[in-house]
């Protein structure tokens, strides 16, 4: 599957960051587990290596690489940290909606820094009373002049309480078109986070709350156009929302094997390896089986999108199999482990709290469920993939500042256009 989907960049871009995972994120789990509060300093480090960058194009100082050397990044990450991996994915849902609807001008300001690692952006949608509801927000921004004041409350902002850079959808009107998104920096007058609540997982990552009181936020920070605000929290939960989760999930799920694997192989029953055991071999076998299946989801789907080809239906089906079958397998894996399982000098107790982490975000399995029953009803509501591809493929150079979305179904990237890469990062 690897030699089908990835070729010799993307395999040695999985080293260079399994092996960063190894030396520098390993050694600091036993910290956050304990301190079960967000890890400044290791998120930095892992920005600064440039992966946030990976879709943001060359010309705006990122990789150039796509979303299945982004899929890959945030897999290994989360192999090893899911907390890690949550915090790469979070990040690189806040670059889609500069990518997608973002001026020239606000390209040319905050890519290179979240490409560098100098600036953490995050995705600000939900809200407590109305939660993946979206047209039941109630945040507002009213024009005041040059400027907006932005007042509300948002709610499992990834990334909360190291983000410098929040991409907020408030409500400037009534209905579907009454949603707008700006840019809110975080040392803004009248913005502030809410206090860390300790979560069952994810130790090390934050997903907080935000504040808005008054917040003044000046028009040039508009991201889009007045009334394009539910089109950038679709569009960003469809083409990075949740092909980035998927790859979390995936990632678990690898540690999931790989950790009850040794397991097996070490712990002794009757005389011989558990793994001798006939019962035991059929569960490792069904969690290999489930990791093959959600692997080749994750990559297809990804792939597709790199294409510029039609792949909501495959990106929503990725992240439900993905989520699922991680779930199952950690379940599995706790049977296997029992009693060893339950105490945390091993780390199958936390994959499984960080799997279920993986399941409400960018829609709920029974929301995927319910979205690909419309589409084999013929009731799906066009596709964000085809939509966004025909202004993803344009350079930069190319790109009009105020350019709309294509509505045409089917545009897609000219045949052969591949990822462009950066030089192997340092």
């Amino acid at each position: 599957m690897h030699r089908y989907f990835t070729d010799q960049r993307h395999e040695a871009l999985r080293q260079r960051v399994r092996d960063f995972a190894e030396r520098e994120v390993r050694p600091r789990i036993a910290e956050m587990e304990a301190s079960r509060s967000v890890c400044h300093d290791l998120s930095r480090l892992i920005a600064r290596q440039g992966w946030i960058g990976a879709t943001i194009h060359r010309a705006y100082g990122g990789m150039g690489a796509g979303h299945l050397a982004k899929t890959l990044v945030i897999e290994e990450l989360s192999r090893v940290s899911g907390a890690m991996g949550a915090m790469v994915q979070a990040s690189q849902l806040g670059v889609a909606k500069i990518v997608h609807f973002g001026s020239e001008e606000q390209k040319k300001t905050w890519l290179p820094a979240i490409a560098s690692g100098d600036c953490l952006p995050t995705i600000a949608v939900t809200e407590p009373q109305s939660g993946g509801h979206v047209l039941g927000m109630e945040s507002t921004a009213v024009r005041d002049g040059d400027d907006y004041l932005l007042n509300g409350r948002k709610t499992y902002v990834g990334n909360s309480h190291i983000g410098d850079l929040h991409g907020v959808v408030v409500r400037t009107g009534e209905g579907s078109k009454g949603l707008s998104a700006f840019l809110v920096e975080s040392d803004r007058p009248g913005f502030r986070v809410g206090e860390q609540q300790p979560a069952m997982g994810l130790h090390g990552f934050s997903f907080g709350e935000l504040f808005f009181d008054n917040c003044r936020v000046p028009a040039a920070n508009l991201l889009g156009r007045e009334g394009e605000g539910l089109s950038v929290a679709y569009s960003s939960s469809v083409l990075y929302g949740r092909p980035n989760l998927t790859a979390v999930s995936l990632g678990i799920h690898q540690a999931v094997l790989d950790e009850t694997s040794r397991f097996c192989a070490e712990r002794q029953r009757y005389g011989k390896p558990l793994a001798a055991l006939g019962n035991i071999k059929l569960k490792l076998g069904r969690i290999q089986s489930r990791l093959l299946l959600a692997r080749l989801a994750a990559y297809h789907s990804v792939h597709l999108l790199d294409q510029g080809l039609p792949c909501d239906a495959e990106l929503m089906n990725a992240k439900l199999v993905n989520v699922e079958s991680a779930l199952e397998s950690a379940r599995d894996a706790m049977d296997i482990h029992a009693g060893c399982g339950l105490f945390t000098d091993r780390p199958v107790e936390r994959f499984l709290r960080d799997a279920h982490h993986m399941f409400a975000p960018a829609g709920t399995s029974d929301v995927q469920l319910l979205r690909l029953g419309e589409l084999a009803l013929g009731q799906a509501q066009g596709q964000w993939s085809s939509r966004l591809a025909e202004l993803l493929r344009l350079e930069p150079a190319e790109r009009p500042e105020e350019a709309a979305p294509p509505t045409v179904p089917g545009q897609r990237r000219r045949p052969g256009q591949g990822v462009s890469w950066c030089a192997p990062l340092k």
